[in-house]
């Protein structure tokens, strides 16, 4: 549900929640929401996607820092993230620190190739990970590349004790809709060809996606593959095909244009259609006859245009590469062309040294200009299908059925739901084993900044109230807390912690009186309660303590 280009992440997560909440296999649905605008406006997508859960109240979007609150006195079935990124070791981390359970927590991969992914994965190698967190590949060449993440990173780190968390694999899917309607009759695939603007008597080849030599794939070598297929088959006419590259384009990108000047030196007649939408995207889908993607690039990892072309009934011609195997039964629903790439390197190779300090297109321009798509068997599968149309139309057929069998959401949400058990009965450890594993790459801000100030309240120091404190005890103060502390902070639990230091006692003593004065309030939220009031004179401490001299200049 965010903003900007239309993107393969975008689609597969939008399309996950509406069919997950289509499916409706909870008691309610918990969203933990950055700031208060994000929720307001997932609340009203959410209201528009599933109208009866949100009626009911089965919806709630909260803060954040409500996690803490919410994990002890919620049991959570399952959490479940966009992406295995940015959250999911996190979230294991307070899960195992207040929970009463090891729920699973889940999230799919996208793309993997950026270079800050290490330090990503590198995230989910720790103490606290069970075998019920799950990282989710959309297919099997993406499973075998977040095995290769933690592989190096367990022999760089000496972490090979460190099992981490589950890999399965699980496909993205598309909404049943999609082949809800008859394939277009030859007159119907005329008045949509005349309609868009489109050639008719022409074999149009279509090409959907990312418009970009750095971004997902390269289409030159398809202009070089179809080159060598006119002079290969003196009996093609160059005027009996056409190419139709639509797709998402930045504004001042000229490669689109280049391909065009490309077609037109070998004759070829190249049509862009850059950033069409859904509706013409689907009428440009129904009208042309084959779909050609020659991925080259670690960015793509599933290929969920594949499987939109297939549902249109078209044949596939695709690069033997990444999860396009897993999407193209070969010589079924269409054809893989082999891909070559660098054999592995034993140690980094210069790619590996400058990625960090490239931007992304730069890095992937690199790598995918080593990427081979090999052009001969590309021309000849071309070939083979713009000479065959019983040939295509064959495929084609095959292609939507495989959409049908293996790739509908409805589907692939039972095959998530059935994921959630199988973690939910995998074993795991005793949690209370892990409520005190922090995660080393979570900063221990006490530690690392206690230089920072004089020095830290200790068991001993006495408090009482301070004349703010005195005020409050006489009804003339009360307790302003600022936005984003209310999850933290209680008005009235203040006044019980002022009370209870109305003759003076030690911060030990008192941290213990106010937990058990205050049922749920533990150790920590005690003593951030104590802290904020000695900062507001709630309270005030008996230091005689002179400040510390380590800060003076020269030291």
């Amino acid at each position: 549900m965010e903003d900007g280009a239309i993107l393969g992440r975008r689609v597969a997560n939008v399309g996950f929640l509406r069919f997950l909440l289509a499916a409706d296999p909870f008691e309610a649905y918990h969203f933990f929401i950055a700031d208060k605008p994000l929720r307001d406006s997932l609340a009203e997508n959410l209201a528009q996607l599933a109208p009866d859960i949100a009626k009911e109240g089965r919806f709630r979007l909260m803060d954040r820092r409500e996690l803490p609150a919410r994990l002890a006195d919620t049991s959570y079935f399952c959490f479940h993230q966009s992406d295995c990124i940015n959250h999911p070791a996190h979230i294991a981390r307070l899960r195992n620190a207040y929970s009463a359970e090891i729920f699973p927590i889940t999230g799919p991969v996208h793309s993997l190739s950026y270079p800050d992914y290490p330090q990503a994965f590198l995230r989910h190698l720790w103490a606290g990970a069970t075998a019920r967190d799950c990282i989710i590949a959309t297919s099997e060449a993406g499973r075998l590349a977040v095995e290769g993440f933690f592989a190096h990173l367990r022999a760089g780190y000496a972490l090979e004790h460190i099992k981490g968390p589950s890999i399965r694999r699980v496909p993205l899917g598309l909404d049943p809709d999609c082949l809800a309607h008859p394939l277009p009759t030859p007159a119907e695939k005329t008045a949509l060809r005349a309609r868009l603007g489109l050639p008719q008597n022409r074999t149009l080849i279509l090409v959907l996606g990312r418009v970009s030599h750095a971004s997902k794939m390269d289409l030159l070598p398809l202009i070089r593959a179809v080159s060598r297929l006119f002079a290969e088959e003196p009996r093609l006419p160059r005027d009996s095909v056409s190419l139709v590259v639509a797709g998402w384009a930045d504004e001042n990108d000229p490669f689109p244009q280049t391909l065009t000047d490309m077609g037109a030196r070998i004759g070829l007649d190249v049509r862009l259609e850059l950033r069409p939408g859904e509706r013409r995207k689907n009428d440009i889908l129904a009208a042309c006859d084959l779909f050609v993607s020659i991925a080259d690039n670690p960015q793509e990892t599933f290929g969920i245009t594949l499987l939109e072309a297939q549902a249109a009934g078209l044949p596939v011609v695709a690069s033997d590469y990444d999860g396009y195997r897993d999407l193209v039964a070969h010589g079924e629903t269409g054809l893989l062309v082999p891909t070559l790439g660098a054999a592995p390197a034993e140690s980094d190779d210069f790619v590996d040294r400058l990625a960090p300090l490239l931007f992304d297109n730069q890095y992937h321009l690199l790598l995918a200009q080593r990427t081979v798509v090999c052009a001969p068997e590309l021309a000849r599968a071309l070939g083979a299908l713009i000479a065959d149309a019983a040939l295509r139309r064959r495929m084609g057929e095959a292609g939507r059925e495989r959409v049908r069998a293996h790739f509908l959401w409805p589907d692939v949400i039972r095959q998530h739901l059935e994921l959630w058990d199988e973690l939910r009965a995998l074993p795991a450890p005793d949690i209370e084993t892990l409520r005190h594993v922090p995660h080393p790459l979570q900063l221990p801000y006490s530690r690392v900044f206690a230089p920072y100030p004089t020095r830290g309240l200790e068991p001993g120091d006495r408090l009482r109230p301070g004349r703010t404190g005195a005020a409050l005890l006489g009804g003339r103060e009360f307790p302003l807390l600022y936005a984003g502390l209310d999850s933290l902070l209680e008005a009235e639990a203040i006044r019980k912690l002022v009370f209870l230091a109305r003759k003076g006692e030690t911060a030990q003593a008192l941290s213990g009186r106010f937990c058990e004065l205050c049922p749920g309030l533990d150790e920590e939220r005690a003593a951030y309660h104590i802290l904020w009031a000695l900062k507001h004179d709630l309270l005030e401490a008996d230091l005689s303590v002179q400040p510390s001299q380590s800060g003076q200049a020269g030291t």
